[in-house]
């Protein structure tokens, strides 16, 4: 091996390398982000919505021209409200379109390879668990999130169909939930963990005795740690060739009046916790099998979900010194 090739490859298997990161400035996209740094990309662009908006093609076409990437990680995504469906419309046609063109274009632009990340909630409602990846199309999703669901799964059939008829590569990676520091807190949007961490901590610096929690606590999911998901990336990028969607996740069911439990004992709650059985759970059993992500790229979550907590919970309590508006109204939906 010639000197600089020995350099470069200290520096990093991405030294040299442009990258695109749709959605680098959200939450998964700014560790991810970092995490590129850290391997040694220096050619990286974050394009922002305010002047690249990716649902216009005269927009990505310009971000190709101008950035002339050899890769690309598609994290932009839209999610409509976990209490709602005012904008479930807005957000299935702007996940479809955003997926549909950047693969369009990434192709015709010569990317050497694209990453694309789906939602675990693309799985049909009757689908066995743990959640494999070829039973992904037999059958529709949860009702509650089929839009979500149908249109994160909708660009895997077109990145099917462009490796096989361009050569193009691109591979679809299906996340569980993803938390930690730099979460989003905001009553309105947020999902189970979050909404949970501000719910009990709030409870315990006020002294109170009960807190409410919509559904029965029975349902399960699977959390997985944001640097964990950020490093399942990377390394699907740099290692991971195939054409089959692979699932990120723990690969371990925790009940929701379990993560409820650990999150009160984290924050210092002590009172009492009341479950409202009519609001709505979702699918009651969601876990992946991580079996594929192993196999194929060596990626193993690393975080435990204590520590994970623990670590989000320090970082929230850090964030409050300009203490956020309560949240409305009292009960938390596990919306996730």
């Amino acid at each position: 091996m010639r000197p600089s090739e020995t350099a470069n490859r200290a520096m990093g298997v991405f030294h040299g390398r442009r990258i695109v990161v749709t959605g680098g400035a959200g939450f998964l996209g700014r560790v991810v982000v970092r995490k590129l740094r850290e391997r040694g990309c220096r050619e990286l662009t974050v394009p922002r919505r305010a002047t690249c908006d990716l649902t216009r093609v005269d927009r990505i076409e310009k971000l190709f021209e101008d950035a002339r990437p050899h890769l690309l990680i598609h994290l932009a995504a839209t999610v409509a409200s976990p209490t709602g469906h005012r904008d479930v419309g807005e957000s299935f046609y702007n996940n479809v379109i955003m997926a549909t063109q950047l693969i369009e274009a990434a192709s015709r632009h010569g990317v050497e390879k694209m990453i694309y990340l789906g939602s675990a909630s693309s799985y049909p409602a009757n689908a066995p668990v743990p959640l494999r990846e070829q039973d992904l199309f037999k059958g529709l999703p949860e009702p509650g999130r089929a839009e979500h669901g149908v249109a994160k799964r909708l660009p895997l059939i077109q990145a099917l169909a462009y490796r096989q008829q361009y050569g193009f590569h691109c591979s679809c990676l299906i996340p569980t939930n993803f938390y930690g520091p730099g979460d989003n807190f905001d009553p309105r949007t947020s999902f189970v963990i979050p909404a949970l961490i501000r719910k009990f901590l709030e409870a315990a610096e006020t002294g109170a005795q009960d807190i409410a929690i919509g559904g029965t606590g029975c349902a399960t999911r699977d959390f997985i740690h944001v640097e964990d998901c950020a490093e399942a990336v990377l390394l699907a990028l740099e290692h991971y060739q195939g054409a089959e969607p692979i699932n990120v996740g723990s690969g371990s069911e925790v009940p929701i009046h379990e993560l409820a439990r650990r999150i009160a004992l984290l924050t210092g709650y002590t009172g009492k916790i009341h479950w409202d059985p009519s609001y709505p759970e979702g699918t009651m059993r969601r876990v992946l099998d991580v079996t594929r992500a192993q196999k194929e790229f060596g990626f193993r979550a690393r975080r435990s979900l204590s520590d994970g907590l623990f670590e989000t919970i320090e970082w929230y309590r850090s964030t409050r010194s300009h203490p956020l508006p309560r949240p409305q109204p009292s009960v938390i939906e596990q919306s996730v």
